[in-house]
């Protein structure tokens, strides 16, 4: 079914995202627009957008059980082989080497469409889709989430409450969170390490993760990349995170949700992990590859205007007073003031390769897992709902 938005909240959003988040249209551009049809009322306003503006719209219509536009769908991974998922066709890769913006609009119809894949097969497909990855994060992008009745059931909201909280965090000017984020990022930049100490529900011991970040960029979030937005983040030196971790906030990936997780790590590599709900789809992505079995980000959540918890990832890290960490791939950005050669940061085990880059969220706010977060040894306070330097 599809929900019903207004054609003007669907231009202030479609305004934000071609004019903030891809700093405009210019005539040379040509803008790659990809989602489900489910998704249609809001790619329709920004393929008319970027037409006006003289760029061209490259509009990517996605199969209902193709999670997030891969190189292949559900299909393959259920009745195919890993010979064939390795033939992806040239055109699709010339496609986004050609394309100058990217706006990926996330919204399915079924999420049910995703699961049933054998684990091995899927994996395949997260590794045929990485040259395509990396080259679309190369370019100016950013994500969007559209709202669709699959998944305001996820959320068990109706599909009228749920578009309600998605359109009214995708329609508010996202300049205030520069300001809110400059003292976190500040110190964040000026860091060498990020303590996290959380605990299980029910227990009092505490478990405790460093995570090195000495060197690495952190990076403030506005709304440039994911919309809404509000975190700061920075990629940690990658062979060096060890302790455990409690995250609890739920997480939707793959068509299962996962929530309840423990992690634990040595020298950088996950070598224990578990999840209340939703085991099996964790260990698929941790099991991807050897980049899979580290961490490629940390971040702090800041939007306090998102005050209700989703299970898309796109919401729930943003939430102001949580804090969230990326099993699999490095964020480049982060590493450029190292200047070391790329083949460098990923000899010396300062940069993650992989083809996950999974985040999962725990909440420092009253009732949830979090206990306390230190940036050296400035130990962070929590008010107006969002991380603040004492």
């Amino acid at each position: 079914m599809n929900l019903q938005i207004p054609k003007e909240k669907l231009e202030l959003w479609a305004d934000y995202l071609l004019n903030y988040s891809l700093d405009g249209v210019k005539p040379d551009d040509i803008i790659m627009v990809k989602g489900e049809n489910i998704c249609w009322p809001l790619i329709s306003v920004l393929q008319d957008k970027i037409f006006a503006a003289g760029g061209i719209a490259d509009i990517n219509i996605v199969a209902p059980d193709n999670d997030r536009g891969k190189v292949w769908g559900a299909s393959i991974a259920r009745h195919g082989t890993a010979a064939q998922i390795s033939r992806v066709p040239l055109w699709m890769v010339e496609r986004y080497e050609t394309m100058t913006k990217y706006i990926e609009i996330l919204g399915v119809d079924n999420p049910e469409n995703f699961s049933g894949m054998d684990p091995s097969l899927h994996q395949s497909v997260m590794k045929a889709d990485e040259p395509i990855k990396n080259i679309r994060l190369a370019k100016p992008w950013v994500l969007t989430l559209y709202p669709t009745s699959g998944f305001a059931e996820i959320e068990g909201m109706s599909p009228e409450q749920y578009a309600d909280v998605i359109v009214s965090a995708s329609t508010v000017d996202p300049v205030y969170l520069e300001e809110v984020e400059e003292d976190i990022y500040s110190l964040m930049q000026n860091s060498s390490t990020v303590t996290i100490e959380t605990r299980k529900p029910g227990s009092d011991e505490i478990l405790t993760l460093v995570v090195n970040i000495e060197g690495c960029d952190a990076v403030k979030c506005t709304g440039k990349r994911n919309f809404p937005d509000g975190e700061v983040f920075t990629s940690p030196v990658t062979n060096s995170t060890e302790g455990e971790i409690y995250v609890d906030l739920p997480v939707f990936q793959g068509g299962t949700t996962i929530q309840g997780i423990y992690l634990r790590f040595e020298n950088g590599k996950i070598i224990e992990y578990s999840a209340e709900t939703g085991y099996e789809a964790l260990a698929k992505i941790i099991e991807t590859d050897e980049g899979s079995h580290r961490l490629g980000e940390v971040a702090l959540g800041m939007n306090n205007g998102i005050t209700k918890v989703l299970k898309h990832p796109l919401f729930v890290e943003k939430v102001g007073a949580t804090l969230h960490i990326a099993i699999g791939a490095s964020y480049p950005e982060c590493f450029h003031s190292m200047a070391i050669q790329k083949s460098e940061l990923i000899s010396r085990g300062i940069q993650n390769i992989s083809a996950q880059h999974v985040d999962i969220v725990a909440d420092f706010r009253k009732g949830g897992a979090g206990y306390d977060v230190y940036l050296d040894d400035v130990k962070l306070k929590i008010e107006n709902g969002i991380w603040v330097v004492p």
